[in-house]
């Protein structure tokens, strides 16, 4: 007995065949009928469920993208704490269809960055006072021990020096929504000494979250003014060789920030 494999192989390979005495019949038309003929022999071939795997991974593939691209804007703090996403406005600033944005929006509240509420639509999420504390545990665990064993000549320092100095600059000029900014391209840049793809992606989930935190602050100056200084201090200890000095001030200067977020969200909730 053949194996339905098999089959299916036999059955497609008389689909070709019927495909080709189709296409020797239209090569011998003019133009148009010819058109009609090579759509209709395309159309007898069937699918295989290797192309229908392709296309469902093409469409997850797709909504990964838009999902990196949304975290993207909240990590920036274009999107605030509890804020309504428009499916109509996103869909056309990201150029993309309604169901592959429903898609990433239903990627992202898995993730716990947004919410759906029934028959009211998708909010970005408050952090709440729990995750607050575990992220700032994440970023302790993650950060101070990729800082302590950094070599001060690795190239994630480059970018380090890129933060603060925009961080400076932006400071100078009262823009604390740069400032926000370039203090988390200051910390993924922590991350990356440690050389981790995989700690880098999951970085980019706690920054989201991180930043969200942040948005619950009315005022963002009292949030970073203190800390660009501090980046600048941290930089300089590691520039020097002094790897384990830095990261103890940082995992000093994360407990501080932990502290000003919390009294925050203590104030608002």
């Amino acid at each position: 007995m053949r194996s339905a494999g098999t089959v299916s192989g036999h059955i497609r390979a008389a689909y070709l065949l019927l495909l080709a005495s189709h296409i020797r019949f239209a090569h011998n038309t003019p133009d148009r009928r010819r058109g009609r003929f090579l759509t209709a022999a395309k159309a007898l071939v069937p699918k295989r469920p290797e192309d229908k795997m392709t296309q469902i991974d093409a469409a997850s593939s797709l909504a990964q993208r838009l999902a990196e691209r949304i975290r993207d804007k909240l990590i920036a703090g274009e999107l605030k704490p509890g804020q309504k996403l428009s499916e109509a406005a996103l869909s056309t600033s990201l150029d993309v269809s309604r169901n592959s944005l429903r898609e990433a929006f239903r990627l992202m509240t898995k993730e716990g960055l947004l919410r759906h509420e029934p028959n009211r639509g998708v909010f970005v999420a408050t952090p709440s006072m729990a995750s607050i504390i575990d992220i700032y545990r994440v970023r302790r665990t993650i950060e101070c021990r990729a800082l302590a064993q950094a070599h001060p000549k690795h190239p994630a320092v480059a970018r380090m020096r890129q933060a603060v100095e925009l961080a400076t600059g932006a400071r100078d000029a009262g823009d604390w929504t740069i400032v926000g900014s370039a203090n988390m391209a200051f910390h993924a840049a922590i991350v990356d000494l440690a050389d981790s793809a995989r700690l880098n992606a999951f970085y980019a989930q706690i920054a989201a979250e991180l930043r969200l935190s942040f948005g619950l602050l009315p005022n963002p100056e009292m949030l970073h003014a203190p800390y660009v200084d501090l980046n600048a201090g941290i930089l300089a200890r590691l520039e020097s060789g002094q790897a384990k000095a830095a990261a103890e001030e940082l995992e000093a200067y994360l407990a501080q920030s932990e502290r000003t977020v919390l009294a925050a969200f203590a104030r608002v909730s």
